[in-house]
This record gives C-alpha cells, sequence and structure tokens, in this order.
C-alpha cells in the first residue's frame, strides 16, 4: 500500500519539521509526504523548501484548510490518501493501526476515532461541538460514528477524487464523510491517540466553524 499524506499548512513554522521527521519515521507502507503551504507568513514556507523528501505546493493567498487539502489531492499518487495536520496533535505511529482492516479486507474506509483511544482531553466546548456534529451526522446518514471531525481519515485515492469536494475550510469534514455515506460505504473506525493543542500554541479552528460545518450536515442531506 502507498499512502499519500497530505498536510495543510498556515503558520506552522513551529511544528511543521517535527511532524515531517515523525512521519518518515513510521514503516510498514509506502508513503509520500505532501505539504501544502498555504500562504504562511511565519517562515513555514522556508522550512519546506529546506526539508528533504517531500512534494510542496504554495498557494499564493491564504485560500483554507479545506482548498490546501483539495491542492494535495490533485497531486497525490498512493493507494489510499491520509491528511495529517502540522500542529503534532496526531501520531503517526497511529497510521499502522488504521491500515490494519484494511490489510485484512475488513474496510475500504478507515477513521481514526480520538474518543476511542488514549488522549489528553480537549476543551469541553470543542468536545461537545464534536459530539453535536458527529450526532446529527449519525441521525442524518443513519450511521454509528464516534468522531466524524477526526483528521485521521484513510480514504482511497480513487474513492475521494470522485466526490467532487468544495469545502474551502474546515468544513472539508463533514463534505468528506457525508458524501462517503451516501456512496454506501460504512466506515471503520479503530481507536487513536489525542493530544490537544491550545489557542497559544497555534490551534486554529473555534466554535464559529461549527456553524458551515452544521449546515454542510444539512445542506448534502438533501442535494448532491
Amino acid at each position: 500500500m502507498k499512502i499519500s499524506i497530505i498536510i495543510p499548512a498556515f503558520n506552522e513554522g513551529k511544528t511543521i519539521s517535527k511532524i515531517i521527521e515523525s512521519l518518515k519515521k513510521v514503516d510498514g507502507f509506502h508513503k509520500e509526504i505532501i505539504v501544502v503551504d498555504d500562504a504562511s507568513t511565519d517562515g513555514t514556507y522556508k522550512k519546506l523548501q529546506d526539508t528533504k523528501g517531500i512534494k510542496v505546493i504554495r498557494h499564493p493567498k491564504n485560500l483554507g484548510k479545506g482548498s490546501a487539502i483539495r491542492t494535495g489531492i490533485k497531486s497525490s499518487s498512493g493507494d489510499y490518501v491520509l491528511v495529517q495536520d502540522a500542529d503534532l496533535e496526531y501520531d503517526p505511529q497511529d497510521i499502522l493501526t488504521m491500515i490494519k482492516p484494511i490489510n485484512q479486507g475488513k474496510a475500504e474506509v478507515v477513521y481514526g476515532s480520538r474518543f476511542t483511544g488514549s488522549r489528553r482531553n480537549m476543551f469541553f466546548w470543542h468536545w461537545m461541538g464534536n459530539q453535536l456534529l458527529t450526532l446529527v451526522t449519525n441521525i442524518l446518514y443513519n450511521t454509528t460514528l464516534s468522531d466524524m471531525e477526526t483528521c485521521y481519515k484513510l480514504i482511497p485515492l480513487k474513492l475521494i477524487k470522485s466526490l467532487n469536494l468544495r469545502a474551502k475550510r474546515f468544513e472539508f469534514e463533514p463534505e468528506v464523510t457525508v458524501k462517503i455515506l451516501k456512496r454506501g460505504i460504512r466506515i471503520w473506525e479503530v481507536p487513536i491517540s489525542y493530544a490537544g493543542r491550545e489557542y497559544h500554541e497555534g490551534k486554529k479552528i473555534t466554535w464559529r466553524d461549527g456553524i458551515p460545518a452544521l449546515f454542510t450536515l444539512l445542506k448534502y442531506r438533501f442535494v448532491d
């Protein structure tokens, strides 16, 4: 299996090198690492230019996380795609857990659930927002996910390219999830670890991002 690992990065100069090195140390599958710099202004792009063994794409202006992921998908050549945030919240070693159901022929799409594995507790309102969006997903699309908003989604490249994704920002997670479910594909979840970072460490998502996510869930229930 070859996995295209897409890292959308905006002003992640403090951690980008660490996450790339962590990814390189994970054995057990072939990988290509694609970093999409979303017009960073903190020196992230300079660090990427000095890093070997990765593919770097730079947006001339900031377009949002969803746009960066879609750019990465277009440049991917793996059998599967996985998004890796640059902020060290997700442990690349957990990718090995995620590929097991696929290698065993049990699953086509695998999500890493932050709520069934070991974790450093996140903010209460972030937890509530995640639970609400996951509950709405389960009700509208007749499924039983525990973590719809997880970053760790292992999806066949052919499948994700066929979904006609349009998300520009953080609504990428609900859009890709509901479009997979509407294809009749059941998502396999495995437990992963999670170490949420604080706002002073650079965390970007806020409660406001939950509003377009909720709208996305409702919209795609009735349109393609």
